[in-house]
C-alpha cells in the first residue's frame, strides 16, 4: 500500500515579462533533478491527498503527469509517495 506525503523540492523557475513564473526543473533531497517537459495548466488549488494549498502545476515529466505546488511563500512540494508496511 502506498501513502502520499508532502515532500518539499528544489525548483529552478523562469519568470516571465507578463508575470507569470513557468517551473522548469525539479531537485529532490537527494540530489535528483528532473526537467519539467511541459506545463499543462496553472490554477489556485489545494492538495487534496497531503494538504497545503496555493498555485497548482500540472506538469509533465518523462512523460508522466503530476502536480507541483507552490505554496506563494517560496516554497515548492510535491506529493511523494511513501511505502507503507502491510
Amino acid at each position: 500500500m502506498e501513502e502520499r506525503r508532502k515532500v518539499y523540492v528544489e525548483v529552478r523557475a523562469r519568470h516571465l515579462i507578463d508575470g507569470t513564473c513557468r517551473p522548469e526543473t525539479i531537485k529532490f533531497e537527494n540530489d535528483e533533478v528532473y526537467e519539467i517537459d511541459r506545463v499543462k495548466q496553472c490554477c489556485r488549488a489545494a492538495s487534496t491527498k497531503v494538504g497545503g494549498t496555493g498555485l497548482r502545476y500540472t506538469v509533465m515529466i518523462c512523460g508522466k503527469e503530476t502536480y507541483l505546488f507552490d505554496e506563494e511563500n517560496g516554497k515548492w512540494f510535491v506529493e511523494g509517495k511513501s511505502r507503507v508496511a502491510t
